[in-house]
């Protein structure tokens, strides 16, 4: 059995919804409280085991690279200030994993950002993490969709349920027989029509892939929005090998979004020892003064 060592994460994405923010600077590097998003999925692949990460980049997107590089002038500047637990936040991240970039070129799709990571992963399986969803579990996401993958030998797809009126956002599934929380799968459909979704279990930017993928991403076929589109290659993935979904335990955030930004960031804050009593005086303050307001 090949174990799953290898990793992609794709941060090419233009990042639109937090323009103007975004005109600068990557969307992935938008802090959580005082980490960045990206960071937080670097942190989960190596928890659950991944040995090689290689991010898919785009244009103005090297401050991933630096963040994940060593920063010697600002290390020495902490070390001489005797600022040492700040210091050692700054190389933790420099030394999380073997981390890889690869660029690209246009703005195709997620299909083919996978498609672009194609001579780093080889012929092994490997897994994808997106940038847009945070997980908190007692039991690393990834982890949990790669002890899956050790039972089945197939590549497993992260879901969670959605409200039925969101099911045009997300890939769903199909789904056929249920063991446990794993399903098999009849179909992926990707971003269906309002009221036509085959079900509420929805795709969350957790897989493992077999490199039998490769063979449909190389078609380079444009679907949804015109682009390139992970799950239609996964549909035809479950045509020639089993595909299975399994629906992970844990607290999904969506921080592909404002809204869903916004919530993380106080959520995560209120679990932060140093700042949460602050932070929680403050809201109920504000929350107060709306009231009055509104009333």
């Amino acid at each position: 059995m090949r174990k799953v060592k290898k990793a992609i994460i794709p941060a090419a994405g233009l990042g639109t919804r937090f323009l103007p923010a975004t005109k600068a600077m990557p969307k992935e590097m938008l802090p959580i409280v005082d980490k960045p998003t990206i960071q937080y999925i670097v942190e989960e692949a190596v928890a659950s085991g991944i040995e090689e990460i290689i991010i898919v980049t785009g244009k103005g997107k090297r401050a991933i690279e630096d963040h994940f590089d060593h920063a010697w002038e600002l290390e020495q500047n902490l070390l001489e200030k005797d600022k040492l637990d700040i210091l050692e936040k700054v190389r933790y991240s420099s030394n999380l994993a073997d981390i890889h970039y690869i660029r690209q070129k246009e703005p195709k799709g997620l299909g083919h950002a996978v498609w672009c990571a194609r001579n780093f992963i080889g012929d092994e399986p490997f897994a994808v993490l997106l940038g847009d969803d945070i997980v908190q579990s007692e039991t690393p996401c990834l982890r949990q969709l790669l002890d899956q993958y050790d039972e089945t030998l197939s590549s497993v797809i992260g879901v969670q349920t959605v409200p039925n009126e969101e099911t045009h956002r997300y890939g769903i599934i199909d789904p056929a027989a249920q063991e446990g929380r794993r399903y098999q799968v009849n179909n992926f459909v990707e971003k269906p029509s309002m009221g036509t979704a085959p079900s509420n279990l929805a795709i969350m930017g957790r897989y493992i892939l077999t490199p039998e993928i490769f063979r449909f991403l190389d078609r380079q076929e444009k679907g949804a929005g015109g682009e390139i589109q992970l799950t239609d290659a996964i549909q035809q993935l479950n045509q020639i090998q089993r595909v299975f979904a399994y629906d992970f335990e844990g607290k999904r955030y969506d921080v592909g979004e404002k809204a869903g930004f916004v919530k993380t960031t106080i959520e995560f804050a209120l679990q932060n020892e140093e700042i949460k009593d602050e932070i929680l005086s403050f809201l109920e303050q504000s929350l107060t003064i709306y009231r009055v307001k509104n009333s």
